[in-house]
């Protein structure tokens, strides 16, 4: 299931969450980068922080709140 998108209308918005959170933490220009330049713990918390608030967005959804 390598990379298989379960819901593909939800691209647009997970990209969108990528680019904000890559600018929260100061990586300036992150949709245009080459990620290959980057290190990979500058691209791995981009995905750590992501996990986190879809996973925070989820309880919430989950709690009612």
């Amino acid at each position: 299931m390598a990379n298989k998108k379960i819901v593909p209308e939800a691209k647009q918005a997970l990209n969108q969450m990528k680019y904000e959170i890559a600018s929260e933490l100061g990586l300036a220009n992150y949709q245009t980068a080459d990620k290959g330049n980057l290190t990979a713990r500058q691209n791995g918390y981009v995905g750590g922080y992501m996990t986190k608030r879809l996973v925070e967005m989820a309880e919430r959804q989950m709690s009612g709140k």
